[in-house]
Order: C-alpha cells, then structure tokens, then sequence
C-alpha cells in the first residue's frame, strides 16, 4: 500500500488542507520522518506586519529583516539554501504549517497570496539545491481556491482532493 502522503508534493509545493485531523496526521507524520515543521495561526494576523513578526522570527531571520514582501523574498531565499531557518545537516526539510489562512485571506486577499506565492518560488528554488521546502495551508473554507503560486496550481491535498472530501466533518 502506497503511503499517501508519498503525493504531497507532486502538484506543487504548497498543498491545501480541511480537515484539521488530515493536517495535523501529515504534519506529524513529517516530524517523525526529520522535517523541521513550523505552525503558525495566520487567523491571528490582523494586518501584514503581524505575518512578517511571526514569521521572522519562527524561522530566525536576522534582524535587519525588513518586513516587507520583498524583503520576505529575499530571506526566504536564505531559508531555501539553509543560511537559518532549518538545519540542511539534521532536517529532512522544512514545512511551513499555516493555520487559519482563510481568516487572513479575507484581511488581506494580496498579502495572503504573495505570501504563498513567494514560499512556492523559494520552494522550487531550494530544490535546486536538494533541498525540501513545502507549505501545509489550513483552510476553514472547503471552497477556498487559490489563484496560481510560484507557476502553479494550488491544489488541495490527495486525501481531500474530491469535493465530498471536504465537509463540515472534522474541522
């Protein structure tokens, strides 16, 4: 029997979740298999500046951190290649959980896709590299569809890929 979490990333490198019990078992299941897994509750954020604080420092960046998306860009840029962030050395990867990201998608439509947009190109630019970098977003929405990130489709994950996947169930 194929693992199906062996799909992950084979449309894209940031995949869409529903239900919280299928986010969180692929989130675990990652842990345990050397990933370096940082949660963060995008519902929380009220404005941009909340997203760049909480992610500046969930993945150490230095403290001439800009907090901007350009700025987001280029450290995510640093992340990819293994300057800080993650250890290339003791970590499988690196996999950005975020929570809630309906909620900020609402707050801020632009700023929420850049965002995801800026992790999918850093995420094909760490592959490069042989590095794995992938993003898990939460959605509320079962609905929810993201324009293109990085140049590609955001699709939901393999076990919710099916709109009957994605009720109200286990949210």
């Amino acid at each position: 029997m194929v693992d199906t979490r062996a799909y992950l990333v084979q449309n894209g490198f940031i995949s869409l979740f529903f239900q919280k019990s299928v986010l969180e078992d692929t989130a675990e299941w990652l842990a345990l298999h050397g990933y370096r897994v940082i949660s963060l509750d995008a519902a929380e954020w009220e404005e941009l500046e909340q997203m760049h604080v909480d992610i500046a420092s969930a993945l150490e960046f230095p403290a001439y951190y800009g907090g901007s998306l350009d700025a987001l860009n280029d450290c995510l840029s640093e992340v990819a290649v293994g300057s800080y962030g993650w250890s290339v050395a003791a970590d499988t990867g690196l996999v950005l959980v975020l929570r809630g990201y309906a909620e900020f998608s609402v707050v801020d439509p632009v700023g929420a896709h850049r965002l995801l947009d800026v992790f999918a190109r850093q995420a094909s630019y760490a592959a490069l590299f042989g590095h794995r970098l992938m993003c898990l977003v939460h959605s509320s929405d079962p609905k929810l569809s993201v324009p293109p990130v990085g140049g590609t489709t955001v699709m939901w994950n393999y076990l919710e890929a099916a709109d009957s996947a994605r009720q109200t169930r286990g949210l």
